[in-house]
This record gives C-alpha cells, sequence and structure tokens, in this order.
C-alpha cells in the first residue's frame, strides 16, 4: 500500500525511499529544570513527537496502530546512527500519532548519553501503516535548535541586570519578589491581586505544532501542572473581562451586586443567577480584547486568546481530553470552575473551562473538557474559569 507521512516542522525533507511523501516533524524537547552547577552537564531525556498519518490516496489513517522505527543520525542524512528505538503508537481520530523519542524499544545506543554538542544530528523515521516492522515510509530531516536548548545557543545560566529574569537555556523565568521590575506594578497591571501573596511566574512554552508561545501555567498557579489532578497548578477562576481585583481568588466573598462599570472598586465574586448571567450591567463586549485590552489580568506583552487560538491548540492534542490536554507543551490541568448562581466551586479534577477573548451573544467562548471529551463552547461571562496567558 502506497502511503504518506505528514509531521509537523518548518524544515525540508528529502525522501529516502522511491515513493513520494511530504513530511513535517514537530520536536519539541521535554521540559527540564536543571540546578545551576548541573546546566552545563545535562542532555535533554526525551523529545516529543507527532504526526499525523495519511495512506496512499491521501486519507487520514485513524484509530491505527503503527509501527514507527526512529533513528537519531549524527554528522548528515545518511550518518551513523547513535540510537535507534521502535514504538507502537495508535493514531486518534485526527490520524495523529504522539510518542516520546527516548522511551520506545532500544535497538542500538542509550538516548540519555547521546552528546547533543557534537552535532549536527538528524531524525530519521521508518513507517509501517499496518503496527509491524515492515518500513515501506522512510524520511530524514535535520534536528533544529529547539531539541538543544541546553546548548550553545542558549545561555546556560544567567540573572538579568536589574535581577527580575533568571534564564535558564532558553526558558526565561520572571523571579517573584527579587526586584522592582516584578511588582503588581511593574509586569502586572497596577492593582493586580496576587491570590498567594506572589505573582505568578512567567515561563514560556512553545507549541510547535500551532507556532505560538504560551505561559506555562495557569494564572494564580504555583507551578506548571504535573498531573491533571495537580491542585498547585489549578490557579485562579475569572469572571470574563473582569481585572485581577480579588474577585479571582477561589475563595475570596461572594455578593449579588452588579457593577455598571468596568472595574466594581470591590473584590467580590458576583453571583448573577439570571439571565443575562454577566457581572457587569449594562454589558461591555469591549474588556480583554488584546494585550492593551481594558481589564487585561495577564502581564506585560500577554494578553488572553482569541477562540482560534485556543481552539488551535485543542485540535493540536493527542488525544480530545483531558489527557490530551495534559499530555500538550501547555500541560493544562483539570482546575474547576466556580458557579455564577452560587458561587460554589464545582467538579476540581473532573472539569476545565477556559476563557477565551471571543464573545458571542450575550455570552463569551470557551474551551471545556472532561476525561471524555473537549469542545469550544459559548458560556456566561459571570461565570468563575481558568486563564492561560498567550505572549503578544
Amino acid at each position: 500500500m502506497k502511503s504518506k507521512i505528514q509531521e509537523f516542522q518548518k524544515t525540508n525533507i528529502k525522501a529516502m525511499s522511491k515513493k513520494i511523501f511530504t513530511i513535517c516533524t514537530a520536536i519539541l524537547m521535554s521540559a527540564i529544570v536543571f540546578l545551576p552547577k548541573l546546566a552545563s552537564a545535562q542532555a535533554p531525556e526525551k523529545m516529543s513527537y507527532q504526526a499525523v498519518v495519511r495512506d496512499g490516496s491521501n486519507n487520514l489513517v485513524t484509530a491505527t496502530t503503527v509501527g514507527i522505527q526512529i533513528s537519531i543520525l549524527q554528522g548528515s542524512a545518511s550518518g551513523t546512527a547513535v540510537y535507534i528505538e521502535t514504538q507502537s503508537p495508535t493514531s486518534n481520530a485526527n490520524g495523529l500519532v504522539s510518542l516520546e523519542i527516548g522511551a520506545g524499544t532500544s535497538i542500538n545506543g542509550n538516548f540519555s548519553a547521546i552528546n547533543w554538542a557534537n552535532g549536527p544530528f538528524f531524525i530519521k523515521t521508518e513507517t509501517d501503516i499496518t503496527g509491524g516492522t515492515n518500513y515501506t515510509i522512510t524520511g530524514t530531516s535535520q534536528l533544529i535548535s529547539v531539541p538543544y536548548a541546553l546548548h550553545s545557543k542558549c545561555v546556560p545560566v544567567q540573572v538579568s541586570r536589574t535581577g527580575d529574569t533568571l534564564t535558564i537555556g532558553c526558558h526565561r523565568v520572571i523571579v517573584p519578589g527579587i526586584s522592582a521590575g516584578n511588582n503588581p506594578g511593574g509586569n502586572y497591571p497596577p492593582g493586580t491581586v496576587h491570590c498567594t501573596g506572589t505573582p505568578t511566574a512567567v515561563v514560556d512554552v512553545l507549541n510547535p505544532i500551532t507556532g505560538k508561545t504560551w505561559m506555562d501555567r495557569d494564572l494564580g498557579a504555583s507551578q506548571a501542572a504535573t498531573s491533571s489532578t495537580d491542585a498547585n497548578s489549578f490557579g485562579d477562576l475569572y469572571q470574563w473581562g473582569r481585572g485581577a481585583d480579588g474577585h479571582q481568588c477561589r475563595t475570596s466573598p461572594t455578593t449579588t451586586t452588579l457593577s455598571s462599570t468596568d472595574q466594581p472598586g470591590q473584590g467580590s465574586f458576583i453571583l448573577v443567577p439570571i439571565s443575562p448571567n454577566d457581572w457587569r450591567s449594562p454589558q461591555n463586549i469591549n474588556l480583554w480584547q488584546g494585550v492593551n485590552g481594558v481589564n487585561n489580568p495577564c502581564p506585560t506583552g500577554y494578553r488572553l486568546p482569541t477562540e482560534t487560538e485556543l481552539n488551535a491548540e485543542r485540535i493540536s492534542w493527542s488525544s480530545n481530553n483531558s489527557a490530551g490536554a495534559f499530555a500538550s507543551p501547555l500541560k493544562i490541568p483539570l482546575a474547576g470552575f466556580r458557579s455564577f448562581g452560587n458561587g460554589s466551586i464545582d467538579l476540581v479534577d473532573t472539569h476545565a473551562r477556559y476563557w477565551s477573548s471571543t464573545v458571542a451573544s450575550t455570552g463569551s467562548r470557551s474551551l471545556a473538557f472532561t476525561s471524555s471529551t473537549a469542545s469550544m463552547g459559548t458560556l456566561s461571562r459571570a461565570g468563575g474559569y481558568s486563564v492561560r496567558c498567550i505572549k503578544d
């Protein structure tokens, strides 16, 4: 059977078999944090890899176990294989397969022992869409700079002159509390209430499939998620369009007094059990629009995502549910939500709802997911939902 596989990488790929096919690969180094004294000695342990599989008629190969052999070649596209492994991932309903290079069955070499400084390196993929080892599709592409985030093109460890930004590899972390650069009037809008007393750390994470950079945690979270039910990653719950005035804190008091202005002047969660279920009366559809938008709660240079941007992240997941959300580069958890009727925190560990900046009629668009499904929908603006900021 003639087949082809499309992978997500913006590089030129050479066909390595008699069949002509297109490959675009997404190679994403797994998140690694090093102590300064270790930063120059470590190497990535795994790389995330995703590919969409199509047959010779360009039809998606869905819900099918495929056989893949991956080789890391050193020096050139025909260089020595310093590591070879096999895996048998199953494609999802969109034909997408996801795996971690370094976690498969090793045929030759040790992935963790690869000296990435001795590049260039190339990735060779061989695929059997019947799930066996009769590999009829072969392709090779050079690894781009992403897997080398701890190598020489990135600063191993550096602190900015103002002392508020720590750089480890290619990742910059805003360090709370050590300079005026990250106080509530600096990196966050004036008047921002930090529910834990500490500003949310600003750590970038890139989704190479969508090409978008996001904060690696929800606003208000003390860390990026280590699981879908990591309570330290849940963060705050915002009513759509409101600033970080304290209402977003999970333990904030409630009130039934609606606001006639964009800034209510108090930090209570506003209960609105009647239509149109908006904390502001009259409604204002111009809130949260862009990096300079009214009440944008994100740090400088970040904003609420649009519906299109948020949905693109969902589409890139390996599965359309909470497992896919956590397996994605953003590692989105099941943070629950807050009821606009009585202010209760509901369905923590089983549901998640994330705001976009996009309005729809009297509500606003959001991403919602559970362990079984995920979708975009319109929700009432008085509901308390999670916020993940995107870099402008």
